[in-house]
């Protein structure tokens, strides 16, 4: 049985990473790469900070919330629900900046 699965090198902050990737979905994989190492360099830059961890957990949650976000429908649903739930939304971006904050300090020390 033959082994549709290739790779591909993308990079990502000026460092090249390899993943596996197969042949028909290399275009997406390069463009989701592209908008990934974008937000990561608007990240970078913005903060000038060069922590990648912190650099790539920052870029993760933006577009996590850009798509959430992409559809007022879906923002309003999601606002029923949180209230529905409880859900604090000011408190949970508090508790996200003390992460944050946690974070930066963890990857001085070291």
């Amino acid at each position: 049985m033959p082994n549709d699965t290739s790779f591909l090198d993308i990079t990502l902050l000026g460092k090249e990473y390899r993943v596996a990737c197969p042949p028909e979905q290399r275009g997406a994989l390069l463009d989701a790469a592209g908008y990934v190492d974008g937000k990561m360099r608007d990240i970078a830059e913005k903060t000038r900070n060069n922590i990648a961890e912190r650099i790539a957990v920052m870029a993760a949650l933006n577009i996590a919330h850009e798509h959430l976000g992409l559809d007022q429908g879906i923002v309003a649903q999601h606002q029923k629900i949180e209230s529905e739930i409880g859900l604090d939304m000011e408190a949970l971006r508090r508790r996200i900046s003390a992460m944050e904050a946690e974070l930066d300090a963890v990857l001085k020390s070291q």
